[in-house]
């Protein structure tokens, strides 16, 4: 990362945070849920560029959208919005999955059964669809659930938490990479990544576990603290890895220019997608065990 695409970064750094934090904070989850969904999408437009020809990108966000609304919307609009019978929540929890199933293996399914033209490509195009759809659209929900399933402040918390284990396992691999050695880690696919920086990554996300446990989340015990940033760290340079191994095998340096010195957005959210479901899982998990309070 030579210094001027660092300062590139910085400087979206300083434009981009404050934003995210104000609407991360805010007293209702709408707007977190909107960001995080528009990101969705903008990630699987990147992912559909790399992976499907143009004719059926256009197809493929549109499924993806749908499977995305209803993550969101469905199960949290009827218990959120309209307080309604348990009956109609029984109906709304119960249909959510199987509305999902239908978005994201069905429709794609019927879309290339009518739209098909080229048949040997069609393996590899309804792969590409169901891929995006979950990998890039999907796995980014799970921070919205953190906004559905605690208080304005927790929730805006632990998506706070998700993000400084990314970004501070990439600015402490970048900068143990860069200082400490250069015994290549997987150059296959990432020939600038070290064992040191992987490391400094882990490392990075231990520090930023630690901060949000301090000033944050003081019930998070010292084995949660690194039960969560030790597999975080380590689950987000895996989805760095796994990003950088798409790229390489479409031919692209970068999944798009969106963001100055970042790339796109599925370049920034690459390691968060990996992390936001176990750190989900793990919180929940623990909330289970320890019988605390859920819901609002």
């Amino acid at each position: 990362m030579a210094l001027g695409n660092l300062a590139q970064r910085f400087l979206v750094a300083v434009v981009a945070v404050p934003i995210l934090l104000v609407i991360l904070y805010l007293p209702r989850p709408e707007p977190t849920w909107a960001l995080i969904f528009v990101a969705s999408l903008l990630a699987m437009h990147e992912f559909f560029v790399m992976t499907l020809p143009k004719e059926d990108r256009r197809a493929a966000l549109v499924m993806g959208a749908i499977a995305c609304l209803v993550f969101y919307w469905v199960d949290p609009f009827t218990a959120l919005y309209y307080r309604p019978s348990e009956r109609i929540q029984q109906i709304a929890v119960l249909t959510e999955k199987p509305l999902l199933l239908f978005v994201i293996v069905i429709l794609p399914g019927l879309y290339y059964l009518f739209r098909f033209r080229d048949i040997p490509s069609v393996a590899g195009r309804i792969t590409a669809t169901i891929t995006g759809i979950v990998y890039a659209g999907l796995l980014a929900t799970f921070l919205s659930l953190f906004k559905r399933m605690f208080p304005v402040a927790e929730g805006g918390h632990f998506v706070v938490l998700v993000l400084l284990i990314a970004w501070l396992a990439d600015t402490g691999g970048y900068f143990a990479g860069r200082f400490l050695g250069k015994a290549k880690l997987y150059e296959a696919v990432s020939p600038k990544k070290t064992w040191a920086g992987a490391f400094g990554g882990i490392a990075g996300s231990i520090a930023g576990v630690v901060a949000m446990k301090l000033l944050f989340l003081p019930w998070l015990n010292w084995v949660d603290v690194f039960a969560i940033a030790i597999p975080g760290g380590i689950l987000g340079q895996l989805g760095d890895l796994a990003e950088s191994l798409i790229k390489r095998s479409v031919g692209v340096k970068d999944s798009g220019a969106l963001l100055p010195g970042h790339g796109g957005i599925l370049d920034r959210i690459d390691a968060v997608l990996f992390i936001a479901p176990y750190v989900y899982g793990y919180v929940m998990i623990k909330i289970a065990i320890d019988g605390m309070p859920l819901f609002h």
